[in-house]
């Protein structure tokens, strides 16, 4: 009897490249579809606080997409066109940055706070379901 590997074991920078712009683009289906579906069932101040939420989600996987390459060249000892410290920093600086929108449209929109966290969470939930994709592959 044979074991064969499994696919996660040859897991490649492409894959990881590839499985980064699948989950942008499910947030980003999911986040229009549910914030026109909000819109419809609950009115502009939910659905743009879902909206807001699923932008920093959408927004929050790009920086995870940069900062993995970042290591990931660093790792392979290759040159790369930006310094991983300024990755580093600037990823730091855009978490304050989308600290500071959740904060401006609670105060401003004053939607719900559910679909704020629904909106954020859409990150979570694609990995995840990515992630149990790739294992079941």
């Amino acid at each position: 009897m044979t074991q064969e590997t499994h696919p996660i074991v040859d897991f490649t920078h492409e894959n990881l490249e590839s499985l980064f712009k699948r989950v942008l683009g499910n947030i980003l289906i999911l986040g229009l579809l549910s914030a026109m579906a909000v819109l419809i069932g609950s009115g502009w101040r939910n659905a743009a606080m879902l909206a807001v939420g699923a932008a920093i989600s959408a927004a929050s996987i790009m920086e995870w997409r940069r900062m993995v390459r970042a290591i990931n060249a660093r790792l392979d000892m290759q040159k790369t066109a930006t310094n991983a410290y300024a990755v580093a920093l600037f990823f730091v600086l855009k978490l304050i940055l989308f600290a500071v929108v959740i904060y401006v449209s609670l105060k401003y929109i004053q939607g719900s706070v559910w679909a704020l966290l629904y909106g954020l969470g859409l990150a979570v939930l694609t990995i995840g379901w990515e992630g149990i994709r790739l294992i079941r592959d």
